[in-house]
């Protein structure tokens, strides 16, 4: 089992987005057996909590359902998770910070680096304060970064010959 998790700062807004995006592509994939996703937040403040509404109608529009509850990330997280995605610099500081374990480390990288055209570095933006516009973008992003991880996934992983795609 390959085991992913999206970070945020709170994990009520664009964590669970790529979480629920991540979940219905691997869905179409048809390889829900090999990867089992979540999402977590750096910051304890949404714990229990269910996503923003805005996200979840965002996501409800475009046929993704996103059924969460807010998490935070811990150290010990690191030794679960094959992949650990930042949606922001501030976010991927933060959980550099937990950890000095080279191994925990390499997992360790910003969502967008999967989304292609986007630069390495790229973050995908806070949508909380402001409008519903911000959402309708995180979830764009999410929805192209996160077939360019499910594809890297397959390839690195020899996952057969099914289709990254939905």
């Amino acid at each position: 089992m390959i085991r992913v998790c999206f970070v945020c700062l709170g994990n009520i807004c664009r964590s669970p987005t790529a979480e629920g995006v991540m979940k219905k592509l691997v869905r179409d994939a048809g390889l829900e057996e090999r990867i089992d996703i979540e999402s977590a937040g750096t910051a304890a403040y949404h714990v229990g909590e269910r996503p923003d509404p805005r996200s979840r109608e965002e996501a409800r529009r475009r046929g993704v359902a996103l059924e969460s509850r807010a998490q935070q990330f811990t150290a010990k997280d690191f030794a679960r998770f094959d992949y650990v995605l930042a949606m922001d610099r501030e976010n991927l500081a933060d959980l550099s910070g937990l950890t000095d374990d080279t191994v925990h480390l390499e997992r360790l990288t910003l969502l967008r680096r999967f989304e292609p055209g986007s630069t390495n570095d790229s973050s995908v933006p806070d949508p909380y304060y402001g409008g519903d516009d911000g959402f309708m973008r995180v979830f764009e992003i999410c929805e192209a970064a996160c077939r360019g991880l499910l594809e890297h996934i397959v390839e690195a992983h020899a996952l057969g010959e099914r289709s990254a795609r939905s």
